[in-house]
């Protein structure tokens, strides 16, 4: 087998292959922006139906906002059966719930720290 023949499929593996790893990547970063969008605006509106004013910032919300949709996709498919806008419903009130969790927890700390 000549050199430049050994050196051609070596050079379309590697192609197929570097391709394969590079979709698979944007995949991934297409999937974490997906995500971080989605917790951002669940976790928002979590806040929103929590009255009073929270002390988070925005990558709190967000990961709240994440944890939110997850727990409330998995409550709302396995426990409740519901369609998407039962999903969309139950993942805010999740979140708000956390969002009441988490602001307790940091009122809690500040006051006994002060």
């Amino acid at each position: 087998m000549s050199t430049a023949l050994v050196a051609l499929i070596l050079i379309v593996f590697l192609m197929a292959f570097g391709f394969g790893l590079l979709g698979f990547a944007l995949g991934v970063l297409w999937s974490l922006i997906w995500y971080g969008i989605a917790g951002l605006v669940i976790g928002g509106l979590g806040r929103a139906v929590v009255s009073g004013r929270q002390d988070m910032g925005l990558l709190e919300t967000t990961l709240i906002g994440i944890l939110g949709a997850l727990l409330g996709g998995i409550v709302a498919n396995d426990v409740l059966d519901v369609g998407w806008l039962g999903q969309f419903l139950t993942a805010i009130i999740v979140a708000a719930v956390l969002v009441l969790l988490v602001d307790a927890g940091t009122r809690r700390r500040t006051r006994t720290s002060n």
